[in-house]
């Protein structure tokens, strides 16, 4: 069986949070299963769906995403009232909710969706345990990313 190339996987990616690798440090990431309706799941084929003022929290020993817009479509049942920011749970093992919960209450992590993907026939959100960056860090790294991309330059001309 053949290994899947980079460019394969990236054509399961659904929707991205770039703004969120910008604003936090990622220091460990979830894969966690989002419990959806139908109508959301044909919008979400159909790539109507937008995760940048997104958040994820904590509530009761369960995570839920909130304003992660699915826009509906055209086609959708009239018997169906389609909300488009509607709070919608995550599924992740008890010991990784234990652990999110150690992490976001003791030490002052935040949950963030990276991305929301195709996993097989599931749509799977990848959340992290992140940490917020300072205007100084922000700078910072964005000075190490062009350092890096000038660096590669100056290789690919010798």
């Amino acid at each position: 069986m053949a290994k899947k190339s980079k460019n394969q996987n990236q054509s399961n990616v659904i929707a991205q949070n770039k703004k969120a690798r910008h604003d936090y440090f990622i220091e460990q990431t979830f894969e966690a299963g989002v419990v959806l309706e139908g109508w959301e799941v044909r919008s979400i084929r159909d790539g109507k769906v937008h995760l940048v003022e997104s958040y994820v929290y904590l509530k009761d020993g369960e995570v839920f995403i909130s304003g992660m817009q699915i826009h509906p479509l055209l086609s959708a049942s009239t018997h169906v009232i389609p909300h488009p920011t509607r709070i919608r749970k995550l599924l992740l093992h008890n010991r990784e909710i234990s652990r999110l919960i150690g992490q976001v209450e003791r030490k002052g992590y935040t949950l963030v969706p990276l991305k929301l993907y195709w996993k097989k026939q599931l749509v799977k959100l990848e959340i992290a345990l992140a940490k917020g960056k300072h205007l100084h860090d922000k700078r910072a790294s964005l000075k190490e990313k062009e350092w890096n991309r000038d660096k590669q330059r100056l290789n690919k001309l010798r």
